[in-house]
């Protein structure tokens, strides 16, 4: 073999050996080395904190009072989605949220017999504007379907009503409806009572093909068929 022939069989070499490493070990530097690790887990505060406890330190009757009547989501309330991925070989956890929520519910007693939220998902963000405007498009198309909402259809029972900074878990079910789509849900919640109301935390099990959604995968990311959506609901009186 001539030797010019050879001297660039070994510059092609050396270049397709780099390009391997840039795709191989790029990501795996930049997923385990460089950027944030994922958002934790959205959650309440930790029973009887001192965020619960009313100005003067004491639970009084005031606070005390039942919940009965209407409620709504106030500003502190989050919603979005956690799911895994696969970039380029590498495992990571994609988390986007907003704070774009509404929503309103009627207790009595000790029951939520009524609720309905609604999500702006065109306000969703994650820490990656390429994913972000993936989920904006052939993801989720909010520009035909610009929110999600979720519906109850039957009570939820607290139980008890709980005091000041005490925690309740309970089932609900409903109607979750995402691209156009509506499947019943049920999933586990968490309640707490505040001074001035009360913070609702948990997360909803979504399989993407139930609503019409195809799980992404180009160009080195792989987005599994499943994924959670996690809230923390803040509530306060309706006026």
């Amino acid at each position: 073999m001539p030797s010019t022939i050879r001297r660039h069989w070994k510059r092609w070499l050396i270049t397709g050996a780099v390009l391997v490493a840039a795709v191989t070990v790029g990501p795996y530097v930049y997923i385990n080395f460089i950027q944030e690790p994922a958002p934790a887990a959205l959650t309440l505060d930790a029973p009887g904190s001192s965020a619960e406890v009313p100005a003067g330190g004491s639970s009084g009757s005031a606070v005390q009072a039942d919940i009965d009547g209407a409620w709504r989501v106030t500003s502190g309330s989050q919603a979005g989605y956690r799911v895994d991925e696969v970039l380029f070989g590498q495992n990571v956890t994609a988390v986007g949220r907003t704070e774009q929520v509404t929503g309103d519910l009627a207790i009595a007693g000790a029951s939520v017999v009524s609720g309905t939220f609604t999500v702006d998902m065109a306000s969703v963000r994650s820490d990656r504007d390429q994913r972000d405007s993936q989920f904006r498009g052939g993801i989720m198309n909010t520009e035909q379907y610009p929110t999600a909402t979720f519906a109850l259809t039957g009570p939820v029972d607290l139980g008890s009503t709980p005091e000041v900074g005490q925690q309740v878990t309970a089932r609900a079910t409903g109607d979750l409806t995402i691209r156009g789509r509506t499947n019943s849900v049920t999933f586990d919640l968490t309640a707490q009572r505040t001074a001035d109301g009360f913070r609702v935390n948990g997360s909803i099990p979504v399989t993407f093909a139930d609503y019409g959604v195809d799980a992404p995968n180009f160009g080195g990311i792989a987005v599994e068929d499943a994924g959670t959506i996690e809230f923390l609901l803040a509530f306060g009186r309706a006026q």
